[in-house]
């Protein structure tokens, strides 16, 4: 009885899973084109990601309603990861092993690279849309991201801090993961090259809560400029931390802080934070005006981490595109055409995201949106290219 209990409490962590598009099915008579999603619907990170996972299965829904690809619905095999690289194989196995999609999307760098592996061995297209450690470009020939890496807006925040903020030395906090040392090594490296000078560089772990250690550090540096590379969850800590030792410089992190959340939990203390996003504003986009509208008129709210759900909301658009360049061109729908078709279509016309240009070396590069928060708000400052 115990080792089914484990078992049970084990599939309803890493399998909570969804199959989303049957009725699409039914409708238009045919099998429907099925593609896997591993997200973290539980766990510390679920705030995240269950509104990143809400947001593609919309973007089904949405092109089952006109038709599917090809006449052909679309269909969403969702399976919880709660961000954990262990969870993360567990589900990508099942996905592969018993769905048999040929081609998978997942997100937080920690599990892109654990299920990177799996995806080769088996030559099953693995898309990363939500990581940004740069490594995930170099994870094999069946790994690609449809997300810019972390040298592309951490690099753009570190020379706008430079040339453009006039700032002469930083300070740059991390957290001690895949996603912080890599993020935190680039914006040193950037700021560095800008012609500007790191004068702290400190890493906290991922399970503290006091980070009074590496701040005061921070504080003895007294540099110009605070650089935070952390998560949407541990970023809030940090930054109250950071004002109530009494450090009143700029502060500045990419797009985890891009979070009315994160706003709402530091009141004054976000004021004049700087933060990057990959995605465009509602005031940028009309389709993403009308999807913040939706998540207000269906939530009561707007999406945890909107630019990630841009880039959810997009990938099932991405996929449909490979699968519809597969069956006009009449290849067989599997794995290793699937990353064939990545390569042979390369650019994509996405809703929320604008264009979207797969490179050689299996990166994107996307422009950089700067905000600074204003009385409250977030409000755009400049576009970097």
């Amino acid at each position: 009885m115990k080792i089914l209990r484990r078992s049970l409490v084990l599939s309803a962590l890493v399998l909570a899973a969804g199959s989303f598009g049957a009725n699409a099915q039914t409708a238009a008579g045919k099998e429907p084109l099925r593609f896997g999603l591993a997200m973290p619907l539980t766990g510390s990170q679920a705030l995240f990601g269950a509104d990143q996972a809400k947001a593609a299965q919309w973007a089904v829904q949405d092109i089952n309603a006109k038709g599917g690809i090809e006449g052909r619905p679309l269909e969403l095999i969702l399976l919880d990861t709660q961000a954990d690289p262990r969870l993360g194989i567990n589900a990508v196995n099942r996905l592969i092993n018993v769905e048999k999609v040929p081609v998978f999307g997942t997100a937080w760098s920690a599990v892109v690279k654990a299920v990177a592996p799996i995806a080769n061995r088996a030559q099953v297209l693995e898309l990363s849309v939500g990581a940004n450690s740069p490594d995930i470009a170099k994870l094999g020939d069946y790994v690609y991201t449809s997300y810019p890496l972390a040298d592309v807006d951490v690099r753009a925040q570190a020379r706008y801090a430079v040339n453009t903020l006039k700032k002469k030395s930083a300070a740059v906090l991390y957290i001690h993961n895949d996603s912080g040392v890599e993020g935190a090594r680039i914006y040193r490296d950037a700021f560095t090259e800008a012609g500007g000078n790191v004068v702290a560089f400190e890493a906290y772990d991922a399970q503290a809560t006091d980070y009074t250690g590496a701040l005061l550090k921070v504080r003895a540096a007294n540099p110009d400029v605070i650089h935070i590379q952390g998560l949407v969850s541990d970023l809030p800590q940090v930054v109250a931390q950071l004002r109530q030792l009494g450090l009143k410089q700029t502060i500045s992190t990419y797009s985890a802080g891009y979070n009315p959340k994160v706003v709402e939990q530091l009141g004054a203390a976000a004021e004049g934070m700087l933060v990057s996003t990959l995605a465009p504003s509602a005031d940028q986009n009309p389709e993403v005006a009308k999807f913040v509208e939706r998540w207000q008129q269906t939530e009561k709210r707007i999406p945890n981490g909107l630019p990630y759900t841009q880039y959810l909301y997009d990938m099932p658009y991405l996929i449909g595109q490979l699968y519809g360049h597969l069956i006009k061109t009449k290849q067989p729908l599997t794995g290793p055409n699937m990353r064939k078709a990545l390569v042979e279509v390369g650019k994509f016309d996405l809703p929320m995201t604008g264009l979207l240009e797969i490179t050689k070396d299996h990166r994107v590069n996307k422009p950089v949106y700067l905000y600074e928060v204003k009385n409250g708000k977030f409000e755009w400052v400049a576009t970097v290219k």
